[in-house]
């Protein structure tokens, strides 16, 4: 089963909102209908209503990650199970049209809804695949980038657990930032220093006197 395409969905969902911005991509029909990415005939399912209602879903999926990045993890997986909870799936074998040399389909697992309006199929398989990430790989897995002031949420595939942030774009702009600290403290502690060897001095010849 692909698991990175499917939790893919719940990181594309928080991440239409930055808190800390202000900014919400969040405000259209069209703004739902390209969350779901490939699946076509299932975002032409979304209306205007699904704005709000895909918005509080959003809202109990970042609070999933949020948990994740604060270590709370029978936290993140209640939350989780309320969503999985409220918006089932069926599993359904599927082969699609591609053929292996044989001429077989190639089978695989995929995750089959049955929605009453487009938020409830796109939050079913939101839930259902970050749960699979999370049971696979773990709750620290899940986190939300630590360049202030975005944190946007992102899945930690590394092989040593050491993501921390969403995208290339904001390590290097962290790591910019952590380097111009370091220079100001250097400075800094070279400025005390040198105010200290002059105090020193000028006591060093009060004293002579």
């Amino acid at each position: 089963m692909e698991l990175a395409y499917y939790s893919d969905y719940a990181v594309r969902l928080v991440n239409s909102e930055e808190p800390a911005r202000g900014k919400d991509a969040l405000t259209t029909v069209e703004a739902v209908r390209d969350l779901f990415g490939e699946n076509a005939s299932a975002a032409r399912r979304a209306t205007d209503a699904d704005v709000t209602r895909f918005r509080s879903v959003r809202a109990r999926l970042r609070g999933v990650f949020e948990a994740a990045d604060q270590g709370d993890e029978t936290l993140a997986v209640d939350l989780l199970n309320s969503l999985l909870l409220e918006f089932p799936v069926s599993p359904q074998i599927s082969g699609h049209d591609y053929r292996d040399e044989d001429g077989r389909p190639l089978w695989h697992m995929h995750l089959a809804d049955h929605p009453s309006n487009a938020t409830a199929g796109y939050a079913a398989i939101a839930a259902m695949g970050l749960a699979f990430h999370l049971t696979e790989y773990g709750v620290d897995r899940l986190g939300l980038c630590q360049a202030p002031p975005c944190r946007n949420a992102y899945l930690d595939t590394s092989t040593n657990r050491s993501r921390r942030y969403c995208s290339d774009r904001c390590a290097t702009r962290a790591n910019v930032a952590a380097y111009r600290a370091r220079k100001r403290l250097e400075a800094d502690r070279s400025g005390s220093s040198g105010l200290a060897a002059e105090s020193a001095q000028r006591s060093s010849a009060s004293g002579d006197r």
